[in-house]
């Protein structure tokens, strides 16, 4: 739905020849253009125009002088630095630009009718007099030479099979007249056809098509040929073909054209001679004559070059040339111009740029040249209130097709409506003023501009009902009073007010432009005059207008960005200026623009033509391939086929590079995925639709995400439940967004919420989609700029929250007619309210409410069962004990009453208790069944003990039960019993002792080694003395085996009665101080010489040599954690080095790398299964090898480290205690050594840790600044701020360990 709007012309007057231009070709390297005529060859810049090389084609003859010869081809090579023209005598020659000299290559006798190169430029076909065709090489080289008339079709010919003749054949949609169809003869070529044969190229270079007059029949036909000059194909007979023939460059159609005793045609071939489709020009059948076809280099443009067949009154006949585009399949006649009947204006070379699509040239016969570039636009709107219909206007020849978006979707090439005028369209432009963007007004080729309006009363549709969207009505018709000197001198136009239009002129100079600013005559007001012209240093190729602001900004052919100032009274130009008063300019020049406000600053956006969109001088982003502003929110879709909607209000410039830059996340709305090629035609205005065009042309709608979100929290913000929640519905918005939107103001305005919903299917409807998920913060995240709302602190689920809210208001407005939702606020709740629904229901059975409306006790149980599983809500109503209501609920579900009848009955038979315990156990309601079970009595206590056995509801069960009762001694016992089999003896020792179970406990306490309680359990029994000091040397057994040798000790001496054991205890776990105390306490001096001091030298040994290992090990340790660090150190500058701070692996080797140290290993560990903490734990130890070469060596280096620190910092105590024992027997020698050694000890290894530890360690939490700062350590240290941690255990440093230095050790006697 685009239109060809023209971006600028240049016009150039100043070359001037003998004779008039035959040829024409454009050079692509530098722009200039050739013309060949019947007397020389010039080369001329059309920007400057100056001649910058010329030669005579007479002077060496390969013209005549009369100027009788003529020029049949002309061709720029830009690998030989040459041109290359043919001559109707024979002569082909090169002009080469270095030396402007002419070189003869070739001649041919008979004389040349046309050439044509490939568009590779390695193969030239040469038509000749003799009707053949001569392939040559680039160097001239002849390949072959074919005669252009051959009798054989080709070597595509078809292949018959044999199945009948045609007659028999299925016809189609021509019917059984086909068969009796005589074919007609083919009528001869028309008399104004020149005769000539024409070739073309298709754009690959591997075939080519030439059409010439077949001396049989007279009429045209085209063939298909070869790079090796090898025929292909001929076309069917086809009556009407006329000389015009181009190749579509991308594509497998040839197009020309065909009169038909009806109409005049533009029709398309295959390669295989067949017709593919065609077009009707706008034209009676004998009215003109098409003179040339030619597609621009992209295939996207097809120009018409018409002439007049018969001449006017003066004589001379108008000269046309129209674009036509396709879409959908429909031809659209997008631009005519019309060149009038001055021969001195006629054009006679037109020819489209190699290089630049869009950009035609055209030479007239008074050596005039005129360029003109074209850029794609799409006419929409400017509206952004909701009175805008988003329409968008098509051209199509002398027709406007209208399209209003908002109403509904119509592909083309179909519309709302049409325009139709008297002749074509070139320029469609909005109105720009507010509430009336509806209107439109059109330039025609003329110079009128019809001004169209909507009609203020509605138009009744057939049938009497109201027609969606009713077409314009005319207003009035403007002339332009401005001088036509050439087609469309009036571009860009742009109406700013109702009587006031603005558009562009070609300047004084070519390298400058006028503004024109038109309004109505006084006198008369049907005419446009100018009232105001402003020359503008630069040629302007584009005018927008923003309605918000009313900025017009200029956009001149270098990118260089104008405003104009029309307040005032004289209008004028100026530089656009960003908000620090510096120019803004875009770097490029763009082919789309739109004024928007960013962060409250207003920026002009630019669309290159090579996909690069700026805000002034930045680029935002480079793979944009359309764009659209509305409502404060930027719309584009990229060639990585997504649509990105950003809210611009919210953004500045560098947050709107980073997100267009950004992949998006999960759940980032402001990203979508469209159908490839997919283009932005508009946007409806307050809505949430955007209109998106397909590359074959047909329309997709889409709601973004963005839009709908920003809508949405528009209504809800206004309290427009409604209008949120159907829009909700049809798009699929996750209905929580309703509430968590903003909590406090839904609970507050929750009654207006039912009352605009009015629905009980829909208040249903948003309570089963009802979430504990805070959808503000996973699915549909706040923008940044908006609050967060808080939830309420009740304490309570959102859910409870919101259906206890949501009963609360339906019951005090209406709970008959809101019943269903009431009950739904039961079901819904997180521990669901089964019973409370149930009894509703039940109460509506008993008492049938009487209210018009209401809902019955049979609807409300059908709406629960259709909520909750039917054997759900038969065990919830079987746990009320209310056995009508379970009997309601079964006649209600699939059950046989076979199966729950006998059932029900042998319940209702029961004891009220028993009959609640045997409901409970069948509901597996084992708490609420033994509660029961407790108050049945004496007879059910067995099974009470077995359903607390099965169930383990020990600690329930003593609850019930009173302390002195026989029952809680037997629940008791069985408890202990589970504890003990659980390895929890001490607890089951306390459980039987309470309830007098002495030697039970007794056992107990012993098995668990708590020999304080089973010294006590003993003496209540009371145990004899024997037995007594049995059990105490059974227990010190046990104590001396958990390494507890002061209790085993203690027992030993106060309760065996041997004190030389308990000595003996007491050495064995260095505990000399109280052995001393029992040695002289039972005066058992010996003991010292034999046991304690052998004892404490072996201690010293062991000490001594524990400590010499500990210290060995952390020296090793440590110089391996200075030699990993400096291996990874290198990696890391290395790797700035080559990369630069902007290397984002950079950090990854200052963390680790097993690559650059060398390592085998890999860090496959990272997937290990973690299922279990043992499998963690055993992931963790092979994480921390100290292997050399793992990735995480250093790691695993500094834990050991900290580990044998800590486990030497721990003996202080154990130390202090074996010098004084050592004092005391005159061992010094062996108590300085171990104390030295210590001391020792503990000072390497407090030096050691600000090197194993070093205070930048941890990971920073700013970057690294300073004088002494390079580049790239502050680039480093800011990407290792900005790094995600992919795991924590891998960047985890492990803390330094804390050393106790306030424990005093050291004794003072011995320094």
């Amino acid at each position: 739905m685009r239109n060809l709007k023209l971006l600028k012309t240049l016009r150039s007057s100043e070359l001037q020849g003998p004779g008039s231009p035959q040829c024409f070709s454009v050079r692509g390297d530098t722009g200039s253009l050739l013309v060949a005529s019947q007397y020389s060859i010039t080369e001329f810049d059309p920007r400057t125009g100056q001649v910058l090389s010329e030669a005579s084609l007479t002077a060496d003859g390969f013209l005549p002088e009369d100027g009788t010869g003529s020029v049949v081809g002309l061709q720029d090579l830009a690998e030989l630095e040459s041109a290359c023209l043919a001559t109707a005598g024979g002569d082909v020659v090169l002009f080469n630009f270095n030396t402007f000299q002419l070189e003869c290559v070739g001649s041919v006798d008979s004389g040349l009718t046309s050439m044509s190169w490939s568009p590779d430029e390695e193969l030239v076909a040469l038509t000749t007099g003799q009707e053949t065709v001569i392939m040559m090489t680039k160097d001239f080289e002849p390949i072959t030479e074919v005669g252009i008339h051959q009798d054989d079709f080709g070597e595509g010919k078809f292949i018959t099979v044999g199945w009948g003749k045609k007659e028999t054949q299925f016809h189609g949609s021509e019917g059984k007249q086909a068969a009796q169809r005589k074919n007609q003869e083919v009528q001869p070529a028309a008399v104004w056809d020149d005769r000539r044969p024409r070739v073309t190229w298709r754009g690959d270079g591997q075939l080519f098509a030439v059409s010439a007059v077949c001396p049989q029949t007279g009429s045209r036909k085209v063939r298909v040929w070869n790079r090796e000059g090898v025929l292909q194909a001929t076309s069917e007979p086809i009556n009407g073909l006329e000389q015009a023939l181009c190749w579509k460059p991308s594509g497998s159609l040839i197009a020309s054209t065909q009169r038909h005793p009806n109409k005049h045609s533009v029709v398309f071939m295959e390669k295989n001679g067949l017709l593919h489709g065609d077009f009707t020009l706008p034209f009676s059948k004998d009215q003109t004559k098409v003179k040339e076809l030619l597609w621009n280099s992209d295939s996207t443009v097809l120009t018409v070059w018409l002439e007049d067949m018969t001449a006017g009154e003066d004589g001379q006949v108008n000269t046309y040339i129209q674009l036509w585009t396709v879409g959908n399949y429909h031809w659209y006649l997008k631009q005519s111009l019309d060149f009038g009947r001055d021969p001195q204006k006629a054009p006679v070379c037109v020819c489209w740029d190699p290089e630049r699509p869009l950009r035609l040239h055209v030479v007239m016969s008074g050596w005039t040249s005129v360029t003109y570039d074209w850029g794609w636009t799409t006419e929409r709107s400017p509206g952004l209130d909701g009175g805008d219909n988003a329409n968008v206007a098509v051209i199509d020849g002398d027709k406007v097709l209208v399209t209003t978006f908002r109403q509904c979707v119509v592909p083309p090439p179909m519309c709302s409506f049409e325009l139709q005028f008297t002749c074509p369209v070139n320029q469609v432009t909005f109105l720009c003023k507010p509430q009336r963007t509806n209107q439109l007004s059109v330039f025609t080729a003329d110079g009128n501009i019809s001004v169209y309006s909507q009609d203020s009363g509605e138009q009744p549709g057939k049938d009497g009902l109201r027609t969606t969207s009713s077409p314009l009505v005319l207003q009035k018709t403007l002339r332009v009073a401005l001088l036509q000197q050439e087609p469309l001198a009036l571009r860009h136009l742009l109406w700013l007010e109702d009587e006031l239009f603005v558009g562009v002129s070609a300047g004084l100079h070519p390298t400058s432009s006028t503004l024109l600013l038109l309004r109505p005559d006084q006198d008369t007001t049907d005419t446009l005059s100018v009232r105001s012209e402003i020359e503008v240093d630069g040629v302007v190729v584009s005018l927008i207008h923003c309605s918000q602001s009313g900025t017009v900004a200029l956009q001149l052919e270098d990118g260089q960005i104008r405003k104009l100032l029309s307040d005032g009274p004289e209008p004028s130009v100026e530089d656009w200026r960003d908000s620090s008063g510096c120019s803004v300019n875009f770097p490029v020049p763009c082919v789309q623009t739109a004024l928007c406000s960013i962060s409250g600053e207003e920026f002009l956006l630019g669309l290159t033509d090579r996909s690069h969109l700026y805000a002034g001088d930045t680029e935002l982003a480079s793979n944009v391939s359309s764009f659209a502003v509305c409502n404060d929110f930027l719309i584009i879709t990229t060639h990585s086929h997504t649509c990105r909607c950003l809210h611009l209000s919210t953004l500045s410039v560098k947050a709107l590079q980073a997100a267009l830059a950004s992949d998006g996340g999960q759940n980032d709305e402001t990203l979508r995925r469209v159908e490839r090629g997919s283009r932005i035609v508009t946007v409806v205005p307050q809505d949430t639709r955007v209109i998106l065009q397909m590359p074959r042309g047909n329309l997709e709608t889409v709601h973004h995400r963005a839009l709908v979100l920003a809508q949405l929290r528009k209504w809800l913000d206004s309290l427009r439940f409604k209008e949120a929640f159907d829009c909700m519905r049809k798009l699929r918005i996750n209905l929580n967004l309703i509430y968590d939107h903003n909590p406090k103001i839904f609970l507050e305005n929750i009654q207006t919420f039912i009352t605009q919903l009015n629905s009980i299917n829909h208040i249903n409807l948003f309570l089963t989609e009802l979430k504990e998920e805070d959808t503000t913060s996973s699915m549909y995240p706040r923008p940044e700029s908006s609050p967060v709302q808080p939830q309420p602190a009740s304490g309570q689920k959102k859910v409870d929250v919101v259906c206890d809210a949501l009963r609360s208001a339906m019951e005090s407005m209406d709970p008959n007619k809101f019943c269903l939702s009431i009950l739904t606020t039961h079901v819904k709740k997180t521990v669901p309210e089964l019973e409370i629904a149930l009894q509703k229901v039940h109460e509506l059975r008993v008492n049938p409410p009487k209210a018009p409306g209401a809902v019955s006790a049979e609807e409300a149980l059908k709406y629960l069962l259709f909520l909750v599983n039917v054997n759900d809500l038969y065990e919830h109503s079987l746990g009320t004990y209310d056995f009508d209501l379970v009997l309601m609920v079964a006649e209600k579900s699939q059950k046989d009453p076979k199966e729950y009848l006998p059932f029900l009955n042998m319940l209702k038979s029961l004891e009220p208790n028993y009959q609640h315990y045997t409901i409970d156990k069948h509901l597996k309601r084992y708490r609420k069944a033994l509660l029961h079970l407790s108050k049945c009595g004496q007879e059910h206590f067995p099974e009470a003990l077995q359903l607390v056995k099965e169930q383990k509801l020990y600690s329930e069960a003593l609850r019930l039960y009173a302390a002195d009762k026989t029952h809680y001694k037997a629940l008791s016992c069985i408890y202990a019993e589970h504890l003990v089999e659980q390895q929890q003896a001490e607890q089951a020792g306390l459980l039987l002792w309470r309830c007098g179970e002495l030697p039970s406990a007794l056992q107990a306490f012993a098995s668990s080694s708590s020999w304080r309680n089973a010294i006590c359990v003993a003496q209540q029994i009371p145990l004899p003395p024997d037995q007594l000091a049995l059990l105490a040397r059974d227990l010190a057994e046990k104590l001396t085996e958990q390494r507890r040798y002061s209790d085993a000790a203690l027992l030993l001496d106060q309760y065996a009665k041997d004190c030389e054991e308990a000595i003996l205890a007491l050495i064995t776990g260095a505990i000399w101080e109280e052995a001393l105390r029992l040695i002289y306490m039972h005066n058992r001096q010996d003991i010292t010489e034999t046991n304690l001091k052998p004892a404490l030298l072996d201690a010293v040994s062991a000490q001594t040599a524990f400590l010499e290992a500990q210290v060995a090990t952390f020296t090793r340790h440590r110089t391996r954690l200075a030699v990993v660090r400096e291996q990874k150190e290198k990696a890391r500058l290395n790797m700035l080095d080559e990369d630069g701070p902007d290397c984002p692996d950079a950090e990854l080797y200052s963390e680790a790398s097993s690559v650059m140290t060398g390592s085998k290993y890999s860090q496959s560990n990272s997937r290990i299964s973690s299922r279990s903490s043992k499998n963690r734990r055993k992931a963790e130890r092979k994480k921390l090898s100290l292997k050399e070469g793992n990735p995480l060596e250093d790691r695993a280096l500094m834990v050991a480290l900290g580990e044998i620190i800590t486990t030497v910092d721990k003996m202080k105590e154990e130390v202090h205690n074996l010098l004084k024992a050592l004092v005391l027997f005159q061992f010094d020698r062996h108590a300085e050594k171990l104390q030295l050694t210590y001391e020792e000890a503990l000072q390497t290894m407090e030096a050691a840790l600000p090197e194993v530890w070093p205070e930048g360690l941890q990971t920073n939490q700013a970057p690294l600044t300073g004088p002494n700062s390079t580049a790239n350590s502050i680039m480093a240290s800011f990407q290792q701020q900005q790094k995600p941690v992919a795991s924590q255990q891998d960047a985890e440093v492990p803390t330094p360990p804390k050393m106790r230095n306030s424990v005093k050790w050291k004794l003072t006697v011995l320094k």
